[in-house]
């Protein structure tokens, strides 16, 4: 490990950083050359340079079975103990090939893995989450040292365990002018908020692309509502958005993270059912497509307006609901402020949470302390991830 911890501060150590989402349609890979260098008697990193990035398909059978798992069928501990080692070798395998594409040889991976469960602020004896991959399959397949398991040390530590990105946003959007606002639209939504003087606050906002997704594969018969087109067509209904807003989730003060235990299948039949209520479905499925993006974009507004101390001077988006017009619309009209997406200041919006866990693996590797009270509520100073090495000899050639 010393070799690797000199590389950082020398010609920089080749980090990817996986994960996949609560939409769980493939595994995200992003390549970065992440250096380190002297500060003040430590050391500090320096902001990732992207070199590669992708999301690979996860294997049919591991797809098939996140989504079982995902959608509350029943499971046994024999499912859970091969689901954790097939994930593990997926992700290994899934970072060895986006770095093999591009002429690169991993020094580190930085493995979120799939979050099957966690807690929503519900769970009465207190915060618990479960990501499964285990680091030491993929260090076995992608053929270096792996960090994973970053939330369990978070919540050890007195946090929610979500949202972890923010602990790495302000080394990412270090050259961003402040106060700003950094969304995520992934399968949920979450904010970071970057103040004048240094200031970090953040915490989920509520659904995103679960819902929109989830009500595209029911009425539209597709995986999404591509670029938003039909939400685009139709009209939100305000009444049905102000019902929604009353989720209790919705209603509660940070740090607070969420998931599909709470926002998943059964609370989109929900949804469907109040709007069948309102006559909403007879209208088509543009309306409620519409109602159901403005919805996300009111969950966003309302958090900006109760717990930004400051107002930002704009709204960078990543995630999947940076590439839909009707989401970016619908946000600029709720928050009214300006809205774009991060590929403006240089950070793409698809691989914005890959360099996220570049950025804290790598904390890792070099003993920096990342949690922060401010993000997921854990005490200050704790350092995030368990650290997987390969056996010896496994190790592909040096290359790039």
């Amino acid at each position: 490990m010393h070799e690797l911890e000199a590389r950082f501060v020398t010609e920089g150590a080749y980090v990817a950083g996986v994960l996949s989402g609560t939409s769980a349609d493939g595994i995200d890979v992003g390549v970065v050359r992440q250096r380190a260098h002297a500060r003040d008697g430590g050391i500090e990193l320096s902001p990732p340079e992207l070199l590669a990035y992708a999301t690979e398909p996860y294997p049919d059978d591991v797809a098939r079975r996140v989504r079982t798992f995902l959608e509350g069928a029943p499971c046994g501990l024999r499912d859970v103990a091969l689901l954790d080692r097939d994930l593990g070798r997926a992700f290994g395998r899934a970072a060895r090939a986006v770095a093999d594409r591009h002429g690169l040889a991993l020094d580190l991976v930085a493995s979120h893995g799939q979050t099957l469960w966690h807690h929503d602020g519900v769970e009465g004896s207190g915060a618990a989450t479960l990501q499964l991959g285990d680091g030491d399959f993929v260090a076995a397949e992608a053929w270096c040292a792996v960090v994973s398991d970053f939330r369990q040390g978070d919540v050890a530590h007195g946090g929610e365990g979500a949202p972890l990105s923010p602990l790495a946003d302000v080394l990412l959007f270090a050259h961003v002018e402040k106060p700003a606002a950094i969304l995520n639209l992934g399968g949920l939504g979450n904010l970071t908020l970057l103040g004048k003087s240094g200031e970090l606050r953040a915490f989920d906002t509520g659904p995103a692309n679960a819902l929109l997704d989830g009500l595209a594969r029911r009425f539209l018969a597709a995986p999404l509502d591509r670029d938003g087109a039909s939400a685009a067509r139709g009209s939100s209904d305000p009444g049905l958005v102000e019902e929604l807003l009353r989720h209790p989730f919705l209603e509660r003060a940070p740090p607070k993270s969420t998931g599909r235990d709470t926002f998943g299948a059964a609370w989109i039949d929900s949804v469907v059912a109040r709007a069948g209520a309102r006559g909403l479905l007879e209208r088509g499925p543009d309306d409620l497509l519409a109602t159901a993006t403005d919805f996300v974009a009111a969950c966003v507004a309302d958090h900006l307006c109760r717990f930004a101390s400051e107002r930002p001077r704009e709204l960078l988006v990543a995630g999947g609901g940076a590439h839909n017009p009707a989401q970016m619309a619908a946000l600029g009209r709720r928050t009214g402020i300006p809205v774009r997406s991060t590929a403006a200041v240089g950070i793409d919006p698809k691989a914005r949470e890959a360099l996220v866990f570049a950025i804290l693996g790598s904390a890792r590797v070099l003993g920096l302390p990342v949690t922060h009270p401010g993000a997921t509520g854990a005490r200050a100073g704790a350092r995030l991830g368990k650290l997987s090495v390969p056996a010896v000899g496994c190790r592909g050639p040096r290359v790039g």
